[in-house]
């Protein structure tokens, strides 16, 4: 990607974030993405969701995430806000 995740508005991060997410996802077909459930509605499982967690780690910069946040981690919504709040504290970049 040539546009540096510093450069990116909060949409266009949120929007990256679910084509990612779509990308991956088992069963992609799904139509209301931004509040699709991660295992329920898209399909991942346990490799998926750590497949998921590395990609967004090397695209946002982002340090590893831990077991307690990735727990509370179910949904698409819930992704954008974790990797948006990360961007905001000025880690990753």
């Amino acid at each position: 990607m040539e546009q540096t995740t510093a450069r990116r508005s909060e949409p266009e991060v949120r929007e990256l974030i679910r084509t990612i997410i779509q990308e991956l996802a088992p069963s992609p077909d799904v139509t209301d993405i931004e509040d699709a459930h991660l295992i329920d509605n898209l399909g991942y499982h346990s490799l998926g969701l750590l497949e998921l967690a590395f990609t967004l780690e090397d695209e946002f910069g982002l340090p590893p995430i831990s077991e307690e946040q990735g727990r509370a981690i179910q949904t698409v919504r819930n992704v954008e806000d974790y990797v948006v709040a990360q961007l905001s504290a000025g880690v990753g970049g």
